[in-house]
């Protein structure tokens, strides 16, 4: 209740303050339009709307495509709960060592977001200037939930289930006898990729939401290949959770295997936290280090 009054007077001391960029001498009137000035109108014509830190984001800085100073994303790397509960990035991502920094990874330099994980396989884990940064291994780990949902994050992915699907799209995604036997079933199993967890059908069963999430069906051969918000899209423009012979680029694949970062957030975290937004702009800008 306290920090909720506490962003109550922050958002009204922010607005009086805006406010009082309106009483300016008259000569003013004739100057171009700043960005405060832009954004007192919209405010008085009722465009924007300050509730809270979501919106407060979006409406000061993703709006108006405000440039994103990597001073700021350092920060981010470098305080708990930044993005969700748990510890600073550079806790465990500090070096490109990997035997001192999981995956080789260093979040406490621009050159080393920009550089990735340097343990081989060695990649980048976004491209600066990206117009769909949610969709890179950066983006991924701070916004996708591994499923089944609620799965800890310690639960070893190299199993013959994972194995299975992993080696099926591998070669190919076909609808063929190892499929429907080795592994379609897996899906309609509880337990299969981890201990008291449903079957993925128990959430993704048709291509109508409800009552599937994401309108995705993981029932037959034919709904996984057709993907996901099949009805919202449009079935051309569906989206595909298989990419046949590249199992790191499936989404199907992706969610079993990869934990949401930091290591054992809760699914019930935002996954659109405003600072991850921020941190998503910030590559989509260009990531750029001054």
């Amino acid at each position: 209740m306290q920090q909720r009054n506490w962003r109550k007077h922050a958002a009204s001391a922010l607005i009086t303050c805006l406010l009082g960029l309106s009483v300016l001498p008259a000569a003013a009137d004739t100057m171009p339009p700043t960005l405060n000035h832009r954004w007192l109108q919209d405010l008085r014509d009722g465009k924007v709307q300050l509730d809270g830190d979501h919106s407060a984001v979006e409406a000061l800085i993703l709006q108006r495509d405000i440039p994103i100073p990597y001073d700021y994303i350092a920060t981010l790397m470098r305080t708990p709960n930044a993005f969700g509960q748990g510890p600073a990035c550079i806790v465990c991502h500090s070096s490109t060592n990997p035997e001192h920094s999981y995956r080789g990874l260093n979040l406490s330099s621009c050159e080393g977001l920009r550089a990735g994980s340097r343990e081989t396989p060695s990649r980048p884990i976004f491209q600066p200037g990206q117009k769909a940064p949610g969709k890179s291994i950066l983006g991924r780990r701070m916004r996708n939930n591994r499923m089944p949902l609620g799965v800890h994050f310690a639960v070893s992915t190299d199993t013959p289930a994972y194995a299975a699907v992993r080696r099926w799209i591998a070669d190919g995604a076909s609808n063929d006898a190892r499929f429907n036997k080795d592994v379609l079933p897996l899906f309609s199993r509880d337990n299969v990729f981890a201990p008291n967890t449903p079957a993925c059908t128990t959430c993704h069963m048709s291509n109508q939401e409800p009552p599937s999430f994401h309108e995705l069906d993981l029932s037959s051969y034919e709904g996984i290949m057709l993907g996901a918000d099949s009805v919202a899209k449009g079935v051309n423009n569906a989206t595909k959770v298989v990419i046949p012979g590249k199992p790191e680029d499936s989404g199907l694949f992706q969610h079993l295997v990869e934990d949401r970062m930091p290591p054992g957030i809760s699914p019930t975290e935002d996954r659109d936290h405003p600072n991850t937004l921020i941190l998503l702009r910030w590559i989509e800008q260009g990531a750029r280090c001054n």
